[in-house]
This record gives C-alpha cells, sequence and structure tokens, in this order.
C-alpha cells in the first residue's frame, strides 16, 4: 500500500471564463498544508483572461502547475475537460476542485489522514460549507453534510438508494472529494453529459461510484462551495429546463444498469419510482394534491386539539 505521508495527490480543475474565480481556487491549492500534491488547469476553450492566469502559474511553478488544453483550444466541456486532466494526472489519488471553488488549508492533509485511518476507503466524500458570504456578507453559509451516516464507510450499492438523485439524502460536491488513483481505471466522467444536461454530469460520475466503490463519508468540511445564480443548476430550474435533464440522467442510468448487468431489487425499485412522475404525470399530481390535502388537515386538526 503507497505510504500516504508521501503520496502525490494530483488536483484536476477544469475551467470555462472563470478569471474573475480562478486564481483563489489556485492559491487555495498553493496554500495547502501538505505539499506533495500538483494541479492540472484543464481549459476548456475559455476566450475570456482564465488561460493566461493559468498560464502564469504554471509557469510560476514548474512541475507543481500544469496548463493543458484541447486540441485547437477547443470547448468539450466539464466531462471530457476533467477526464483530460485526470489522463495526464500522475499522482496516488485524484481530487477534483472546481475552478470557482476554494479549499481550506488542511484538505488534502486531512483526506489522506482518512485514508490512512480506513484502507479499505477507495471514495471519500465530505460534507460542504454552501459558501453565500462571497458575495455578501450578510448571507449566512449553510454546511450541508452528504445525505447518510457521517464518518461511515459503505459499500455498493449503498448510496445509490440513499443519496440523491434516487434516494433522499444530499448529493456531495465534487470540490469535497477524493478518489485512489485506479479508481479511473474503472470509471470516468460521462462525456454524454454536456450542454443542459451537464447539470447531472457529477450524479451518473458518482452513480457509478456507489456501484463499485468502497465510500466513506466524512463529516468534515474542508471545501466552500461557492452559490451563483449563474450556476448551471439555477440556471435549470429558473428556466424550467431541470426536469426534462432529470429525466435524460433516469433514461441514462436505466440503460447503463442494463449495458453492465446490474440486477438489483432495491435499485429498481427505486428506479420505477422516480419514473413514476414521467409516465403518469396526471396521476402523479392527483397524487401530489391528495397529499398536500392530507396535510392541511393534520395542521388543521393539531390546531383544534392545541
Amino acid at each position: 500500500m503507497t505510504n500516504v505521508s508521501t503520496s502525490m495527490v494530483s488536483v484536476v480543475t477544469a475551467f470555462y471564463n472563470e478569471e474573475k474565480f480562478l486564481e483563489q481556487t489556485i492559491l487555495s491549492v498553493v496554500n495547502q498544508s501538505y505539499s506533495n500534491w500538483e494541479m492540472l488547469l484543464v481549459d476548456d476553450g475559455s476566450p475570456d483572461g482564465s488561460p493566461a492566469i493559468a498560464k502564469r502559474y504554471a509557469d510560476q511553478y514548474p512541475g507543481k502547475v500544469r496548463y493543458l488544453h484541447h486540441e485547437n483550444r477547443a470547448n468539450k466541456g466539464v466531462c471530457k475537460s476533467r477526464n483530460l486532466g485526470i489522463a495526464n494526472a500522475t499522482g496516488d489519488y485524484i481530487a477534483y476542485l472546481d475552478a470557482d471553488d476554494v479549499w481550506l488549508p488542511e484538505k488534502l492533509e486531512r483526506q489522506l489522514e482518512i485514508f490512512q485511518k480506513f484502507p479499505d476507503t477507495t471514495v471519500l466524500l465530505e460534507a460542504s460549507n454552501y459558501w453565500y458570504s462571497w458575495e455578501s456578507p450578510n448571507r449566512r453559509d449553510v454546511v450541508i453534510e452528504v445525505g447518510a451516516a457521517q464518518n461511515k464507510l459503505y459499500f455498493p450499492p449503498q448510496l445509490v438508494l440513499t443519496l440523491y438523485p434516487l434516494g433522499p439524502g444530499a448529493a456531495p460536491c465534487p470540490s469535497g472529494m477524493m478518489v485512489r488513483k485506479p479508481v479511473h481505471d474503472r470509471t470516468l466522467f460521462v462525456e454524454e453529459f454536456i450542454g443542459p444536461t451537464a447539470v447531472y454530469e457529477d450524479q451518473a460520475f458518482l452513480a457509478q461510484l456507489y456501484l463499485k466503490e468502497n465510500v466513506f463519508v466524512s463529516s468534515q468540511v474542508n471545501n466552500l462551495y461557492r452559490q451563483r445564480l449563474t450556476s448551471q443548476v439555477y440556471s435549470a430550474h429558473s428556466d424550467g429546463r431541470y426536469q426534462k435533464v432529470r429525466l435524460f440522467y433516469l433514461n441514462w442510468f436505466k440503460e447503463y444498469l442494463q449495458k453492465n448487468n446490474i440486477q438489483n431489487k432495491e435499485i429498481n425499485k427505486l428506479l420505477r419510482k422516480n419514473f413514476f412522475p414521467y409516465q403518469y404525470p396526471l396521476l402523479n399530481n392527483g397524487f401530489q394534491l391528495m397529499n398536500k390535502v392530507i396535510q392541511k388537515m393534520k395542521k388543521l386538526k393539531q390546531k383544534v386539539l392545541s
């Protein structure tokens, strides 16, 4: 087993038009308490000033920071860009950091300690600080834990049943993750999630991990997940695309299970439940209306009894 105290960590950051935030993101890696890292900055065809920032840090930290791009500096999407970074990574561990997020200084050190303490772990997830105060100091940040029992190792396929988008528990943020390098011999980011469907690119990647890997869920919070009204998730909800994108994901996941001959009664039952609103919209609307009436009746009863 690799000695964690000397392990190289490859940090993969794909970016597109992030000149406003990229330098802060890079510096949060440069300032890590754990020093044996490399950072792969993957330019997804940015027409703004972010490539110049990436190149400047690659020149300043030769051998530590590398600037990568697609052929002809094409725009290929975040999944292909992350996969390009992974293909060029030399570390024993891979961590992902979105180009507008920030790590706290002990992120790498603290996560490597968990891998050492729980050697069967192949994937590590942690809580995230949903970072609102970066823009408005009056807004409170919110720490959201991964929606499963904390500080525990999970085996396939437990987290498929527990976490969003099939289960009720909150999903992790990519900037809080770390994996052992061999994980990527089995799993990469799904490149068909591009454009409007990129909202679910993290979930397609995570679903594969939940089906294959031993995943440790940590209560630690070592990342600041920047909240922006211009993000893909906010945009998908605001312009009404979200349900269409979610259905695309459900169809992809169903096909993935079939192609890989993964048969699990609990997963199939949960998948059918998630498909139900799309297959029987009128019936589903009726159930939702009935549930609202029942909840109102319960509240009215409580008022009368009190």
